[in-house]
């Protein structure tokens, strides 16, 4: 089975938006990333899409869920500020099926770490992750064998 782990795509910026961040959309560039990944995942057999309940997650992983006819799942897990250990629980726990999470900065590099030292998930060193980007993780009976990572499509 494979995971997506997928980085918002490109919000508004932080300092102008004058909304509680949460609320904060994304920006021109990232709606363009967010139809990209749709042409990156669609073809792919993605059965679940799950998201940081943040409009900009939402905003990312909703063209493709529409393409797939699948819900967006908001779990505080994917949250930005969210407990690594908790992303990495539902990265676990979702082991067995083919979906799409969409999260923040702040909980890639650690859930990716924790998978490389605890699980054996083969990283590259000093490994990228920006917004709009996708971790392809396989994973077969348990066993994290392989990360690729697909750059943001604009």
């Amino acid at each position: 089975m494979t995971l997506y782990l997928v980085r918002h795509a490109k919000a508004g910026s932080r300092r102008q938006w004058e909304g509680p961040d949460p609320e904060r959309p994304l920006s021109g560039k990232g709606r363009r990333q967010a139809e990209g990944l749709v042409h990156v995942l669609a073809d792919r057999p993605v059965r679940r899409v799950l998201s940081s309940p943040y409009v900009r997650c939402v905003q990312t992983v909703e063209p493709l869920a529409e393409k797939l006819g699948v819900p967006v799942e908001e779990t505080p897990a994917l949250a930005e500020g969210a407990s690594s250990a908790e992303a990495v629980t539902l990265l676990r726990d979702l082991a067995g099926t083919t979906a799409v999470l969409c999260t923040h900065g702040d909980l890639i590099p650690p859930v990716l770490d924790t998978l490389a030292a605890t699980d054996g998930l083969p990283l590259p060193p000093g490994y990228p992750f920006a917004k709009g980007s996708t971790w392809e993780l396989d994973v077969v009976n348990g066993r994290w064998l392989a990360a690729r990572y697909l750059p943001p499509t604009s």
